[in-house]
């Protein structure tokens, strides 16, 4: 049997979500992207403590949905997989500068780029395809792309953007090897600029960080 791999090009639409509302007092501007698993309107519930005046929300959905078990009722979504990966970061990626575009996010607000798990991935191939000025990157409770090299953070970097890589100490996808692994990744991705916070837990979202990174 011999197959063909062709290819066409179609519009498609996706959804995102916000929460509070861009205004006058905002403060931060959040684009934030969750991990497998999630939907943006549940992800969103994990910045609700934040100051409202101050903090707008901005969640992108993960294209691919899923049923989550065999009950048909629980729903949620994945950024990519290995198969057709580089295509699909393509329609991902493509797909966020909409959103950015859609946005209008006023240069006084203060961006803050926040990935969780394999939201991670996709935050940072942002930052790397489009050297899109943030004010701060968290990364937290997820692996960096191995295609990545330092050089795709240049103008991060020189605009002095802070860092910072978020762990639980209990993280069951993250051993004491794959930390090293990561830990190594990041300072050479970053120059050893990167602020690491560890926190008595496993692969979960703590409220109290994400309104720490207010600040």
């Amino acid at each position: 049997m011999q197959t063909e791999i062709k290819q066409v090009r179609y519009q498609h639409a996706n959804t995102y979500e916000t929460l509070n509302e861009l205004g006058a007092k905002t403060k931060n501007v959040w684009l934030v992207f969750h991990g497998i698993g999630f939907l943006s309107k549940y992800f969103l519930r994990y910045f609700d403590a934040l100051k409202e005046d101050e903090n707008y929300v901005i969640a992108p959905q993960a294209p691919s949905k899923y049923y989550l078990d065999g009950k048909y009722r629980h729903v949620g979504a994945s950024w990519l997989t290995r198969v057709d990966r580089e295509q699909e970061t393509e329609n991902v990626l493509n797909y966020i500068e909409k959103v950015i575009e859609n946005e209008r996010i006023p240069s006084r607000c203060n961006l803050i780029v926040f990935g969780f798990s394999q939201g991670v991935s996709i935050a940072t191939r942002l930052i790397a395809k489009t050297g899109l000025p943030c004010e701060k990157l968290v990364l937290y409770a997820g692996g960096l792309p191995n295609e990545l090299t330092a050089n795709d953070f240049t103008s991060l970097l020189e605009n002095k953007t802070k860092i910072y890589s978020i762990v639980g100490t209990e993280d069951e996808y993250i051993n004491t090897e794959r930390l090293e692994e990561e830990t190594k990744r990041l300072n050479a991705l970053f120059h050893g600029t990167a602020e690491q916070i560890t926190f008595d837990g496993g692969h979960e979202l703590k409220k109290e960080i994400i309104n720490s990174l207010a600040d």
